[in-house]
């Protein structure tokens, strides 16, 4: 009696495998380094910066004290607003390059990597 016939295209699947263990390990590191980005984002020609990280967190926000008027919070807030829009946008894009990078743009052209920033799943 033989032994069970090997599956054809064997070697392939192997490689196959190791570069999709590859690019898991390359995954995890990008992550890794995209939690330590930040990026910084402002309104009001400067007066509002915020800064945030790759992990989507508010690191710090510096208000021109020209811009804080107690008659007026209402600019202010909105001011806020627009300047962490804009630093998590700015993430966003940094956080999609380098995850490209490890993916070769496989992310977009799949509908996303699930648990990868900016993935839809």
């Amino acid at each position: 009696m033989k032994g069970p016939r090997p599956l054809k295209g064997g070697k392939k699947m192997d490689k196959m495998l190791k570069q999709v263990q590859k690019m898991q390990t390359d995954m995890a590191e990008a992550q890794e380094e995209i939690s330590k980005i930040s990026a910084e984002g402002s309104a009001g020609d400067g007066a509002i910066k915020v800064t945030v990280n790759g992990s989507n967190e508010l690191l710090s926000v510096k208000l021109d004290p020209e811009v804080v008027d107690p008659e007026d919070v209402d600019i202010l807030e909105d001011l806020i607003v627009v300047a962490v829009n804009s630093a998590l946008a700015e993430v966003s894009k940094l956080s999609e390059e380098r995850m490209s990078q490890v993916t070769g743009g496989l992310g977009g052209m799949m509908g996303g990597m699930p648990g990868m920033p900016g993935m839809p799943f």
